[in-house]
Formats: C-alpha cells, sequence, structure tokens
C-alpha cells in the first residue's frame, strides 16, 4: 500500500511540474519570429514613406536592402531556434525530473528502510514489551559503559576532603552502621566517586533490609542507573519499585519509572507520569528542567498534540497577585524589588534552572532588555547541559531575546 501511494503521489507531482513546459512548447516563439515581424513591417512603411513622397526613390532602395538582410537573418535564426526550442525544454525538463527521482531513491534506499513494513499500533506495543524484556542486565551496561575519569578535586576545599577521609575510616571501623553509610553515600556522590558511593548505598540498603526507606531505595536506583550509563536495568527496576510500593508519591522515583517507560518504546505509559511531576513542581527540582526539556515532543508521541505545558512562574506570583489592586507606581516599585532580590540572591548563591528563568523573564516583562541579554548569557555559561538551560532559552524567546 505505501509504495501504491508513493508512487501515485510521485506522478502527481512530476505531473504537475512537467505539464506547464509540455503545454508552452506549442506556443513559445522565438527572439528571431518577433525580429522578422519588425523588420516586415520596416518594409511596408518604406513603401508608405515613398509614396507620400517622404523618400526619395534611391533611400528607398538602400533601406530595402539593408532591412532584406535584416530579414534573412532573422529567417535563418528561425529556421535554426525553431526546432531546437519546440524539443528542447521538454527534454531538459524531462532530464532534470529524472534527476530528481533519481537523488531521491538513492536517499530513500541509503538513509530509509525500504523492506521495512507497516507497524500498527499493535505491532508496536510487542516491539516494546520485547524492548523491555530484552533489556542488559546491570552488569552488561556496565560492563559497556566507558571508564569514567578520575574527578577532579583540586578546587575542593582540603578541610572537606579531610571530613570525607575520616568518614571513610569511622564507616570502615564499624561497617554496619546505617548513618554513617549514608553520609559517606551522599559525600561520596558529592565528590563524584559514583562507585564508592553505590558500594555505601548497596550495603545500606542491605542492612536495612525491609526498612529502607523510599528515599534510600531512590538513591540507590539513581546510582545504578547513573553506573549503567543512564539505561535502567532490570536490577535497578525492581529497586526502584520498592521505592515506589514504599512511597507513590516519590517524585525522583517517579521521574526514573518516566525514564524507564521512554526507554522502551512507551511515551503514552511515561507522559502522564511526566505532566504530573510538571504539574506539581516545584520548579526548583532538579527533575523540573528535564521533564520541561522533553514534554512537548513527549505528549505528541503520546498522542496528545495539542497539550501545553504550564507557564514559568514569575518571580512572586503570590505576591505578584496580592499587588494588582496597588497604585501603578507602587506595583512597579514592588516587582522591581522582588526581581531585585531575585538578581541579587542568584548572583551571590546561585540557583536552579528554573530560577535564572524567572530573572530573564521579569527582566523582559520590565523591558530591561540588555540586562535580561547579560543574565541570559551568564546562565547559559553556568548551565551548559542542554536540559538544564532549556528552561532558561525557553523564558528568553518568551520575553523576545533574540537567539
Amino acid at each position: 500500500m505505501f509504495w501504491i501511494f508513493a508512487a501515485g503521489l510521485t506522478a502527481i507531482v512530476a505531473y504537475a511540474i512537467l505539464s506547464p513546459v509540455w503545454r508552452a512548447r506549442g506556443r513559445a516563439e522565438p527572439a528571431a519570429a518577433f525580429d522578422l515581424r519588425v523588420y516586415r513591417d520596416q518594409l511596408r512603411e518604406v513603401e508608405r514613406d515613398l509614396d507620400r513622397g517622404v523618400i526619395r526613390a534611391d533611400d528607398a532602395d538602400r533601406l530595402r536592402v539593408e532591412i532584406g538582410r535584416k530579414v534573412l537573418d532573422a529567417d535563418r535564426r528561425l529556421t535554426q531556434a525553431a526546432p531546437t526550442a519546440a524539443a528542447g525544454r521538454p527534454i531538459v525538463a524531462g532530464v532534470v525530473m529524472a534527476g530528481l527521482l533519481a537523488i531521491a531513491a538513492t536517499l530513500y534506499l541509503s538513509e530509509g528502510v525500504p523492506g521495512a513494513s507497516d507497524m500498527p499500533l499493535q505491532a508496536r506495543l510487542v516491539a516494546a514489551d520485547a524492548a523491555y524484556r530484552d533489556r542488559p542486565s546491570q552488569a552488561e551496561a556496565e560492563a559497556a559503559v566507558p571508564p569514567r575519569p578520575q574527578p577532579d578535586l583540586s578546587a575542593v576545599d582540603p578541610e572537606y576532603l579531610d571530613m570525607v577521609e575520616q568518614l571513610r575510616q569511622a564507616v570502615a571501623r564499624t561497617p554496619d552502621d546505617p548513618q554513617g553509610l549514608q553520609l559517606l553515600s551522599t559525600h561520596e556522590m558529592r565528590l563524584g566517586n559514583l562507585p564508592a558511593a553505590r558500594a555505601a548505598q548497596e550495603r545500606l540498603v542491605g542492612i536495612e533490609g525491609d526498612n529502607a526507606t523510599a528515599a534510600q531505595l531512590m538513591q540507590l536506583a539513581t546510582l545504578m542507573i547513573e553506573a549503567a550509563g543512564g539505561v535502567v536495568t532490570p536490577e535497578a527496576e525492581s529497586v526502584l519499585s520498592g521505592a515506589l510500593a514504599k512511597d507513590p508519591d516519590q517524585p525522583q522515583a517517579r521521574y526514573l519509572q518516566g525514564v524507564l517507560l521512554i526507554q522502551n518504546g512507551r511515551p503514552d505509559r511515561a507522559f502522564p507520569i511526566w505532566r504530573r511531576l510538571l504539574e506539581e513542581g516545584p520548579e526548583t527540582a532538579p527533575w523540573i528542567p528535564s521533564i520541561r526539556a522533553a514534554i512537548a515532543d513527549l505528549a505528541w508521541l503520546a498522542g496528545d498534540a495539542d497539550y501545553t505545558p504550564p507557564a514559568l512562574p514569575g518571580p512572586d506570583a503570590d505576591a505578584l497577585a496580592a499587588a494588582e489592586d496597588m497604585p501603578l507606581q507602587d506595583r512597579q516599585q514592588m516587582i522591581e524589588g522582588m526581581v531585585a532580590g531575585l538578581q541579587q540572591r542568584l548572583a551571590t548563591e546561585g540557583g536552579s534552572p528554573s530560577e535564572w528563568a524567572r530573572l530573564v523573564g521579569a527582566l523582559g516583562v520590565l523591558e530591561r532588555t540588555e540586562e535580561a541579554r547579560a543574565i541570559l548569557q551568564e546562565a547559559r555559561t553556568r548551565f551548559p547541559q542542554p536540559d538544564a538551560v532549556a528552561p532558561i532559552e525557553e523564558a528568553a524567546r518568551a520575553a523576545g531575546l533574540d537567539p
């Protein structure tokens, strides 16, 4: 069916392009034909001028000879050009069309999948289920990940490094202390020592057993997924399921559940999970930038092409709503103060991508365009990752800033 449709569509397009050329070949007039008519009119004009006595007979003879030479030359050019003009245009158009079709066919054969069969919804679900079952194990996924470089600790406070080293020694002396293991896992993760963080977290969960909290299980699942190069393996899914069984509303576990569904071809099931997370917020949550960057495409894949993500909040939505009854000047001063406070806090303490996005958007609303552009450039430097900078870029576009 696909090939019949493609062939029919190709034939219609080719006919639409070539038919004007074919229709025009009988009507096309070479330039020599126009010249010939002009010269013949000139000859008749010479005869009329001679009859009225405007010109002498010898001048008329000279003009007849000169125009006659031009008539012969135009007639010769017309004889040579007419067949070429009539036959050449359709031939050239046909060659160009054939070349374009050949290029299109070559691109499809090299880049497309000519032998792929139709894939209705049921077949897609079957394929997604097969991909889900055929996932690599944790060990296989970790083996496929390139070796990680050692974390650069040159900029870390030496006192903090000494504290972590003392913590390692304390855990080595009391390896079954849950509090020590939790602290060690957290601080190793902050230093980028993911294998050590995962080992401590696995031991903690093993010691806690059925008493392990949803947060502890979620952290272990996160470390396992990171070690597997981002793949949610069956072992990581099992830990993740345990976290959700203990706390179905645990947000980061729900986020990772959405990642699992996306990886295995089920955007229809991932979209409701991520949509609810985005609506619940808060905008400062670390998973929100990734969701905002992907939610529109995910909605389209899930069959909800009309979905519109919730707008980014302003500097303080509740305060702005309360200021609606203020005089215009007072309200403007209040907004200016809120923006200045946010700007000062981000400059001194930093903040999440969503907070930087709010600042860019607020400066755009206040028509402080140059400041907004400067903040945008600084935010791009602070958040080079595409997922993190996505909400900031979205706020910049909404504020009318140039890319």
